[in-house]
């Protein structure tokens, strides 16, 4: 069960999991605690895993005022300083990978590793012309499934769409008695859009390990890239035949990978 922890303007909905060093696992546009529930249930062994709903998806309100990834940032570091937790190996996924580069920056003290997973440091025209769509799409789809089902074109890999996983992350989704607003939708994804840290990336100290879908159209590999040659150190990895959410596709690949990189971490 989650709970609802207060990080000053907002209560944060809270999943934890596990024992062991901690982890912060957070979310890109629209996606709840829940989008992590195969790293939830397979690093709880070794791991002790905190996810949550970002302002304005799932449980955690959006409450009035400007929204940018610096202040999404703001909320994973009071959180962190609320359950007392000193340092956590830091996982994010498109969205939830600019939060993480802008709570390295701001907050390196709170930051043992990244591990960023679809990720950018600045939306190119490519990247820009496609949140546009998305923008007008969530007004004008005639239905939520419609609206889903072509948000999830650019994200699940055709074999996610054959073999019935989409189908499934549907039904899923529909069935969510917290749906996301079209309002709080336009605006994570406008904040998203925003992101901007091709000059800073230099600044970060912490290990970092990004990884890219071989078959990602929303966020290709190539800015992964960029964001890798960036970061002083960092690795970059390309996984063959996935696309932009592989943490949920192949968790077992996922898990493992980013199990190992802190193992490495731990052992320096």
């Amino acid at each position: 069960m989650g709970e609802m922890i207060d990080v000053g303007d907002v209560g944060l909905w809270v999943e934890r999991r596990g024992t062991g060093p901690d982890v912060l696992l957070i979310a890109g546009l629209g996606d709840t605690a829940e989008a992590w529930q195969s790293q939830l249930d397979g690093l709880a062994d070794r791991y002790r895993l905190t996810a949550f709903d970002n302002r304005g998806a799932g449980r955690t309100p959006l409450p009035e005022g400007p929204l940018s990834v610096p202040r999404m940032a703001d909320d994973a570091a009071a959180l962190l300083e609320t359950l007392k937790i000193p340092t956590a190996h830091v996982a994010g996924f498109s969205g939830g990978s600019f939060i993480a580069q802008e709570l390295a920056l701001s907050r390196p003290e709170l930051v043992s590793s990244l591990v960023l997973m679809s990720t950018c440091a600045r939306p190119d025209a490519y990247f820009r012309t496609t949140t546009g769509f998305w923008h007008w799409m969530a007004e004008r789809a005639p239905n939520e499934r419609a609206m889903l089902e072509a948000f999830y074109l650019r994200v699940y890999t055709p074999r996610a769409h054959a073999d019935g996983t989409v189908d499934r992350i549907i039904e899923e989704a529909l069935a969510f008695p917290h749906p996301q607003s079209v309002d709080a939708f336009q605006r994570q994804l406008a904040a998203f859009t925003g992101h901007d840290t091709i000059d800073r990336l230099a600044e970060i100290t912490a290990p970092t390990l990004v990884l890219a879908g071989e078959l990602d159209i929303a966020t290709p590999p190539r800015l992964g890239r960029v964001v890798a040659e960036g970061i002083p150190g960092a690795e970059f990895e390309i996984l063959p035949g996935e696309a932009h959410q592989p943490f949920q596709e192949v968790p077992d690949l996922f898990n493992a990978r980013v199990d190992a990189f802190w193992r490495v971490i731990r052992s320096d």
